[in-house]
Order: structure tokens, then sequence, then C-alpha cells
């Protein structure tokens, strides 16, 4: 084939594939992100076009080196590498006390016998607590995020949130089906996915998925007793454009809206599995006895990220969990560890520079409790959002692996899971086309802009 119209068909397949990138991102509203690419779709061929037909010494070989060096540099990037090195896989510890946690913390009323002997055992949470105390507090008009619209739709979806609690625990009907747990499994799986969720997989319950103490409600300070020999936990998603607000009040809005959706087909999970005589119980939003994440990582859904959260293989941390426990047999999914995602994880730090209070840590994992993990500073990011008046989440707005579930996207999250050398390259390219700290997404149509102050 004549070198010329080698270098112009290299030409062409690179204006098309950035071309076809920037399609994409225009229909995800990146338009930063789509500009750049839309530069590079023009700028990059230019090279290849003057190889093929400005005649000077030396264009052979120059053409052949850039030739080569298109075809070589992609195989070179997803030769695979770097899968196993320094994310060793060890279990928590278990005895994890509810009552430790902020949103527990947070529901204690100054004063009360509950928050007095909180704290005479925690005297190092009472600063700190006491400050977050003080602002305005999540959802409240007086908060630096205030959005009428926005935070009262959240206020309702949380409401509804509180109505699934009568439906969490219930008695089982009187005699047990005869279950196929292939059948059932397969059933439930693909039963969550038409009721709304994204994802599902099932596990063993273990000690250290349960929290030890129940820290909220009526039974506050009662030892968690939780016999469920499986563990069913599923995902929902999170809108991208929504999440793409973050901090600001539509993010509220939807976060709201999802633990509603993972909580309402977590209680028709259980109270199916309580109608044909198996004991079952829904652990959503507010009503947890075991912890999520690490249900849903055991469950093959995916690995704890920097930021503490779960981050799943297709939409990052962009999920909600609820978990279904039940001692009806199931069959357990083959928990497999993706070292690849901690590596990007270890490398990328978008979340710790975002964030607002710097609450997630810049540094390697460190051994916490003889489990190497980050850790997140928990108190910071509660007292933000206490100011802020949302949950914040800009950790998940601007994490690459938070981008759609997208043909485009998809191709470079199969890059990630093969090589080091692709994981470097791909979060320089994320780097250079949605920036270190990415702009927000804009809001769709129906919803209104941030009120400002004085027109409240």
């Amino acid at each position: 084939m004549d070198l010329s119209f080698l270098l112009t068909g290299l030409a062409l397949a690179l204006f098309l594939f950035f071309l076809w990138m920037y399609s994409a991102l225009v229909q995800e509203a990146e338009r930063v992100a789509a500009r750049r690419t839309l530069l590079l779709a023009l700028i990059l061929p230019i090279p290849y076009l003057f190889l093929a037909w400005l005649p000077f010494p030396g264009q052979t070989i120059a053409g052949l080196i850039l030739a080569g060096f298109t075809v070589l540099f992609p195989l070179v990037l997803v030769i695979p590498s770097g899968r196993s090195a320094d994310f060793p896989d060890f279990d928590p510890r278990p005895g994890v006390d509810e009552r430790t946690v902020m949103f527990s913390r947070a529901e204690l009323a100054p004063g009360s016998e509950r928050f007095n002997d909180y704290y005479r055992f925690h005297p190092e949470h009472r600063s700190g607590d006491d400050h977050f105390r003080s602002l305005a507090g999540l959802m409240s008009p007086l908060s630096g995020k205030f959005e009428p619209l926005a935070f009262a739709a959240a206020g309702a979806g949380f409401a509804a949130v509180e109505e699934l609690a009568a439906l969490v625990e219930r008695e089982p009907a009187v005699g047990q089906a005869q279950i196929d747990p292939m059948a059932a499994t397969r059933f439930f799986k693909g039963w969550t996915v038409k009721l709304g969720a994204e994802d599902c997989g099932v596990t063993e319950l273990r000690d250290y998925h349960k929290y030890s103490v129940k820290g909220r409600g009526d039974r506050y300070g009662e030892e968690i007793e939780l016999n469920h020999r499986f563990a069913l936990a599923l995902t929902v998603e999170m809108d991208h454009r929504n999440l793409g607000q973050a901090p600001n009040g539509p993010t509220l809005m939807e976060s709201a809206q999802q633990y509603l959706s993972a909580g309402a087909v977590a209680v028709q999970v259980a109270d199916c599995i309580r109608r044909l005589g198996w004991s079952a119980e829904a652990h959503i939003d507010a009503n947890y006895k075991v912890i999520c994440p690490l249900v849903a990582r055991d469950a093959g859904l995916g690995e704890i990220g920097r930021m503490g959260l779960l981050m799943t293989p297709r939409l990052g941390p962009r999920v909600r969990i609820a978990v279904v426990t039940t001692d009806m047999p199931l069959l357990v999914d083959c928990r497999i560890p993706d070292p690849a995602l901690l590596h990007f994880c270890s490398i990328c730090r978008k979340c710790a520079d975002v964030c607002p209070p710097g609450a997630i840590p810049h540094g390697p994992q460190e051994a916490i409790d003889g489990v190497p993990r980050w850790r997140i500073d928990d108190q910071a990011c509660f007292t933000y959002w206490c100011a802020a008046g949302t949950d914040c989440g800009q950790c998940m707005r601007v994490c690459p692996y938070s981008h759609p579930d997208s043909a485009l996207h998809n191709l470079v999250r199969a890059g990630l899971g093969h090589s080091a050398l692709f994981r470097h390259f791909a979060l320089w390219m994320d780097d250079f086309l949605f920036g270190r700290s990415p702009e927000r997404l804009p809001r769709v149509h129906w919803l209104p802009g941030r009120m400002n102050r004085s027109s409240r």
C-alpha cells in the first residue's frame, strides 16, 4: 500500500474516532470535554496529511515512524499488566458499633440520656459534633446551598423512605416453600433489575457485615442479632446529569430518590421471600443492621475506593445500595477482587482534590484495624454537609468511573481493567478533556437555577 494513502487513511480514522467521541460527549452535556475533543479531531490528522502529501527530504522515514507509532501505541496500551501488585485482599474486622456512625451521632438530642451516655464513652467526638450541630443542617433554609424546590423534593423522598421502615422486618408465612437455590437466585436477580436495580449479587452473611449494636431508631443501644445465612445486595443508578450538579440541590434530590428506589426494591424482595415462608429483612436508608458497601463488595458488585464508597465497574460510585438478608437458600456469587480498580483509585486522587473539607486522603492506603484502606474523615465530611445543606457528592461527580454507562466510556473501562499503562494514559486523557476539577453539568430544563439569598 502506498504510504501516502496509508497516512491519509490513518488521518481519516483519527478524525472519525474523535468525531464519534465529540458526538457522545455532546449527548452527555460535557461541554468542555466536547470542545476539546473536537479540537483534537481537527488538529491530530494534520501531521498525517502533511507527511502524506507534502514532499520533503526524509518524508518516507518520518511517515513510516508516525504510522508505526499510530499502530503500536494502542497495542502497547492494552498489553495486560499491573493487575495484582500492591492491593492484598483482607477481610475487615467485625464489631462496628452503629452508634459511632456520624448519622447516628447527628440524631442525638443534646441533654438527653443517650447524648450524655454517648459522649461519656466517646469524649473525643464531642467538640467536632458540637460544631456540626451549630451549623444550619441538612435541607435547612439557612444552609449555603438552599434551593426551595430541590430541598422540598429531597425531603419528600426521605419522608417516603421513612414510610418503608414498617416493611423491612416482619414474620414469615407459616410453612416454607420448597426452593431450588439456582432458580430462586436467577429469579431474584432478574426481578430486582426489572424493579429498577442496576445490579444484584449474593454473598454469605459474615460477622464483619453486621453492626454490633443498633445506633438509630427505637432499638438504639440493642445488640444486633441477625442470624440469616445469605445477603442479597442490589444497586440503583444515580442520574449522571443530576449528580453532575454536586454539591447543589439536584444532587440531594437525586440521592433521596435513589435511596427510595433501592429501598422500594429491597422491601418487595424481602416481603416476597417471607410470603414463601422464609425469614427475610430489608436493610435500607436509616434502617440498617448491615454495612451495605461491604456486603455489596463481597457479593461481587465492586470495590471500596479512595472515597470510602462502593466503586462499581460500570457506574463507579454513582449508585445507592440496599440489602436483603435471608435464610432462604441462594447461590453465592464468587467475588473476584479488582486490584486494577484500586490501582486507578491510588493514582487518580480527583475526589481528594475537589473534596471541600479535605475529608478524602491524598496518600496511599494505610492499615486501619489491621486492614489496608483509605481513611475518610467522616466528621469533616458531615460538617460540610451541615453547612451546605446537601450531601455534597463532589467526589462522585468528578470520579472518572462515574461517566455514563456508554460505548465510549465502557471502551475505556475495559482498558482500565487490563493494563496499568492504560490506566495512567486514561487518567491523563480524563484530566485533559474534563479537567482536574470538572465543571458542573448544565441543569435539565425543568430544574430552576439556584436562588440567591437576597431573593428568599
